[in-house]
């Protein structure tokens, strides 16, 4: 019993230091609530031992949540790392316990109540549901998931019992519907719907499934499904005013479109409902099919011409004292630009060091505007990170310093060691790492290229204050194993490169004449299944100078 309060006072403290918004972007701060959720089915036990005659519904709900804590406690990292399992504990703890308070409270208990309201308080709220929901989609588009396999638990190479309920199903197509993603909204209705037909039983009912269905369809264009599920659901609700109004304006819409059809009613047919196949609308993302390809390891340009020009050998930081005796093993990873990968760029300890460092410090990652500068979150960018100095532990002066002897540039002028952790479907989208500057007329940049560089022409110079110029090089240390998903992809020319622990991978953003190499573009894919962790070094232009000269022309 001691131990549970000391675990309940720790979590309290930590959570009294830290921000509880979007808890969804960061497995690390994710699996403190499996404990929270843990502790509040503890309470609810011993409620149920002092009322267990009135409430054998309660006792039921708990005994589920019990087997379900347990399992999930095991491994908690693990477990999120099934997006299932995140968004339904999003779920649980946003929805269902605050439906279980309203039942317990029809029969107060001191003791669950007063844990209930010490908890309540550092729930998720409804972006993190919200947020988690959206995920799910988001690993649906990039991984090209069926939604019934996916219902199921079952992921590419991957099978679980985290399962999706009708009501799930239903929650995740309301979410989209609420956020006018017809697309989203017709598929996990069409899911719901199939399930509830099949005999799960549900709290929504199919009047319900049919109202956000019928309307989605509409908004995406097939107006002849839209008036089949109308008719469906009129025939079942007679009453439903919504569904009559929809169904005389959506015949009248026909109409106009084919002289065929009368204003006479037809009965609904007696035919199962027949689930529609939609196109994915286009997005703002002008390499999106590129990027989501690279993303399930397809469209790669690796051929064998490319790959006799990759080599492994040894690196001693051209005669660095500290890797003579322990040279570094490098290994390319393609050819141009230049990226190469570092095997035992981190020891085990100093990578749980690092997240040790790193989890109170986890907040929200930004993104700069480019046309304001301001930073900002934003929904292709889902991940919590944290700023780390050298002062803060010697681990961290340490692993600068080696990041210093590999790469041979000083760190003097580079940004803080960052560190960050992908929540559920978690990503970056394509993006570049250094500052666009204002468009040269003389520089050479191919028609793709130049498309997306004039977005960014006006951008505000992103480093100017820091008096260190831009972003010369990137150095990228992967702190976690992936089960699936989360590589570090390059569309501009077809490179994927896979998370593994212990390993760094190291390129240049700008050429030697201070250009940048608008082939260096780059995205973190979502995080399919796992806990990616991963640290950084951004090595800025000042003080470079004689450590990698400029060059005569713009592409050196």
């Amino acid at each position: 019993m001691g131990k549970r309060l000391s675990y309940t006072l720790w979590a309290l403290l930590w959570f009294c230091c830290c921000a509880q918004a979007d808890v969804f972007s960061s497995i690390s701060q994710m699996t403190d609530l499996i404990y929270t959720e843990k502790d509040l089915v503890h309470s609810l036990r011993e409620y149920i031992q002092a009322e267990e005659s009135k409430l054998a519904a309660v006792k039921s709900w708990a005994n589920r949540l019990d087997a379900l804590t347990r399992v999930s406690t095991s491994d908690p990292e693990g477990y999120l790392g099934h997006p299932v399992n995140a968004y339904k504990l999003m779920k649980r703890l946003n929805t269902e316990w605050l439906e279980l308070e309203s039942l317990v409270l029809q029969n107060p208990s001191d003791g669950f109540i007063s844990n209930m309201s010490t908890h309540r308080q550092y729930f998720p709220d409804e972006e993190d549901k919200m947020g988690a929901a959206k995920a799910l989609m988001r690993l649906q588009d990039t991984y090209k998931l069926d939604s019934e396999a996916f219902s199921k638990g079952k992921l590419p190479g991957f099978h679980s019992n985290a399962l999706l309920t009708v009501d799930d199903c239903f929650d995740l197509g309301k979410t989209a519907y609420n956020d006018a993603d017809y697309y989203h909204a017709v598929l996990w209705m069409q899911q719901s719907l199939k399930q509830l037909d099949s005999g799960e039983e549900a709290m929504v009912s199919k009047v319900d499934i049919l109202d956000y269905l019928s309307y989605s369809v509409y908004q995406m264009g097939d107006l002849p499904r839209a008036i089949e599920l109308t008719r469906r659901l009129v025939a079942i609700d007679p009453s439903h005013q919504r569904a009559g109004g929809n169904l005389r304006y959506f015949e009248k819409l026909l109409s106009k479109q084919i002289d065929e059809m009368g204003q006479a009613y037809e009965p609904a047919s007696e035919e199962p409902i027949q689930l529609g196949t939609y196109t994915r609308p286009k997005d703002h993302l002008p390499e999106r099919e590129t990027y989501e390809a690279l993303c399930r390891g397809e469209g790669l340009k690796m051929n064998e011409a490319r790959r006799s020009r990759l080599f492994c050998r040894y690196q001693n930081g051209k005669m660095n004292p500290r890797l003579l005796l322990k040279p570094m093993k490098e290994e390319d990873e393609w050819d141009s630009p230049h990226i190469v990968r570092y095997q035992d760029a981190l020891t085990d300890t100093e990578i749980e060091k690092i997240k040790e460092l790193a989890r109170p410090k986890l907040a929200r990652a930004t993104v700069r505007d480019p046309k304001t500068g301001v930073l900002t979150t934003a929904n292709y960018r889902v991940s919590k990170s944290a700023w780390l100095e050298g002062e803060d532990d010697p681990v961290i002066a340490r692993v600068n310093q080696r990041i210093e002897d590999i790469s041979g540039l000083t760190v003097d002028t580079a940004e803080l060691l960052q560190v960050a952790n992908y929540g559920v479907g978690g990503q970056y989208e394509p993006h570049y790492d250094f500052s666009r500057r204002p468009l040269d007329s003389n520089l050479k940049i191919d028609g793709n290229r130049l498309a997306t560089f004039l977005n960014y022409k006006d951008e505000p110079d992103a480093f100017k204050r820091l008096g260190t110029g831009n972003r010369a090089a990137t150095f990228l240390n992967y702190m976690s194993d992936v089960e699936a998903g989360g590589a570090t992809v390059f569309p501009d020319f077809g490179a994927a490169i896979w998370p593994k622990k212990g390993t760094a991978v190291f390129w240049y953003n700008l050429f030697k004449s201070g250009e940048g190499d608008y082939r260096t573009r780059h995205a973190a894919c979502p995080v399919l299944v796992g806990s990616k962790w991963v640290s950084n070094k951004w090595i800025h232009e000042r003080g470079q100078e004689f450590r990698r000269p400029c060059g005569l022309t713009e592409v050196d």
